[in-house]
């Protein structure tokens, strides 16, 4: 039996993005990020209803200041106390995890969607994912970039503007472009 582009998609294997059943959730996530995105003005608990509607898990206390954008929403997990600053973007093409009492600054990325390296098989549109794993009690300055696959410890500090490309251990104070653990 063919698999969908769906299950090829939450299985990191390449799909086509512009499938129809694909390009529907997209639209869908689109319409919720339009009604989230409005709700800057409105209670946490309020904003809190909003998320649960789109995401895979929202633990107790977990916000996401608006605006906010990601590309499906339901393979986002976000642990108890879990913090997104402003213009924080999740392409979640796969699980997107970040464990309890996760701090994250404005307009952090991270981006689980790949693209095929070779030139040749570029232009085909098919892309794929590579799950992000983000510890607890992480601290992600502002404007940081996480690139796919990456896995970052416990108790880790990412620094502001840094381009983590690599998994980060537990514990450590990664900054740069690209990001490298620093004593």
């Amino acid at each position: 039996m063919a698999r969908t582009e769906r299950e090829k998609m939450l299985a990191g294997e390449l799909y086509d993005p512009a499938d129809a059943d694909l390009q529907a959730e997209l639209e869908a996530t689109q319409q919720w990020l339009a009604r989230y995105n409005a709700a800057l003005a409105k209670s946490t608990s309020e904003r809190r209803t909003l998320l649960l509607e789109r995401l895979a898990v929202v633990g107790e206390g977990a916000v996401i200041r608006p605006p906010f954008h990601c590309d499906y929403g339901f393979n986002i997990s976000l642990g108890a106390g879990v913090f997104l600053n402003f213009n924080c973007v999740i392409l979640d093409v796969v699980a997107v995890a970040i464990g309890d009492r996760t701090q994250i600054g404005p307009a952090v990325q991270i981006l689980s969607a790949e693209h095929p390296r070779d030139p040749a098989s570029r232009p085909s549109g098919l892309e794929y994912g590579r799950p992000i794993q983000i510890g607890r009690n992480v601290w992600i300055g502002g404007g940081a970039v996480i690139l796919p696959g990456v896995t970052i410890g416990d108790d880790a500090l990412i620094g502001a503007g840094s381009v983590v490309t690599r998994d980060v251990p537990a514990a450590a104070t990664a900054f740069g472009n690209p990001a490298r653990v620093r004593s």
